[in-house]
């Protein structure tokens, strides 16, 4: 399940070191599955839950993010899209497009896909969305005597994505780790290395960091993803100080599948961070 706020696991190393993959947005929304894969002949669900005290709104929709060097997310306007990402949003299906949640009652939303015959093997992706719908009442301007000006309630408008994947075809792929290296910069240190990736469809799966002679691993990374639409990407994780000074010399980098998918190596690597 994914917590919509900022969150970064540490699973610290010696005594455990984990850093997981942040999430966008603040509230009390979980989402599980954190991702979706259909291959075209059936469809899924995602179960949402609101964890907080009081009834919240939500609007779903689906968007277009392409993947960038740096791993990051850029949305992309519907009109700037490519043939794959149209024909992306033209094939899956979702319901109910909007929710009203109480507090710990969960809400199925169904995912179904439809894929056109013809449709050229390739993955298609697009991103699900889940943004808060805020409160009338809190969305209104206060109030206030007459002659000193309007004051105006800013109420931020929370939401976050998950990636709905449609796969049509035999697909494959492949990755392997390249250089590693420690840095330092005023957000504080940060493990780093490049992933790159061959073949047709996206690689996904977690890292670990590991070093001869040390009982537990030096870091643990989940969910990091290379989508079709880069052929590499760097891959950047905060770190405590004491953290990245113990992942400095001789290191061995397991690239793995998805738990769910089996654990499977995709690509290990020995590598000496300077």
């Amino acid at each position: 399940m994914l917590r919509l706020f900022k969150a970064f696991r540490l699973l610290a190393a010696g005594a455990l070191a984990l850093l997981s993959v942040p999430a966008h947005a603040a509230g009390d929304l979980l989402v599980a599955p954190t991702r979706v894969i259909l291959d075209g002949s059936r469809g899924t669900e995602v179960v949402l839950n609101n964890i907080g005290a009081e009834p919240a709104t939500y609007r779903i929709s689906l968007e277009v993010k392409r993947m960038t060097a740096a791993g990051g997310l850029d949305e992309i306007a519907e009109s700037d899209a490519n043939d794959a990402e149209k024909a992306a949003l033209n094939m899956i299906a979702f319901s109910p497009r909007r929710v009203t949640l109480p507090p710990n009652q969960p809400q199925v939303v169904r995912v179904g896909v439809r894929v056109p015959e013809g449709t050229p093997p390739g993955e298609y992706r697009a991103h699900m969305l889940f943004r808060a719908v805020p409160d009338a009442a809190a969305a209104t301007a206060e109030p206030r005597p007459a002659g000193t000006g309007v004051s105006i309630a800013l109420t931020p408008i929370y939401g976050i994505t998950i990636p709905v994947i449609v796969r049509v075809g035999e697909l494959d792929a492949e990755a392997a780790i390249g250089e590693a290296w420690v840095s330092e910069s005023d957000e504080g240190a940060a493990f780093n290395f490049d992933l790159t990736r061959t073949g047709n469809r996206s690689v996904y799966g977690d890292i670990e960091v590991t070093r001869a002679g040390v009982a537990e691993p030096l870091l643990v990374a989940r969910g990091i993803a290379v989508y079709p639409e880069i052929a590499a990407r760097q891959v950047s994780l905060r770190v405590p100080q004491e953290v990245a000074a113990k992942l400095k010399g001789p290191v061995r980098i397991r690239y793995t599948e998805d738990r769910e998918l089996g654990g499977g190596t995709i690509d290990e690597a020995e590598r000496v961070v300077k």
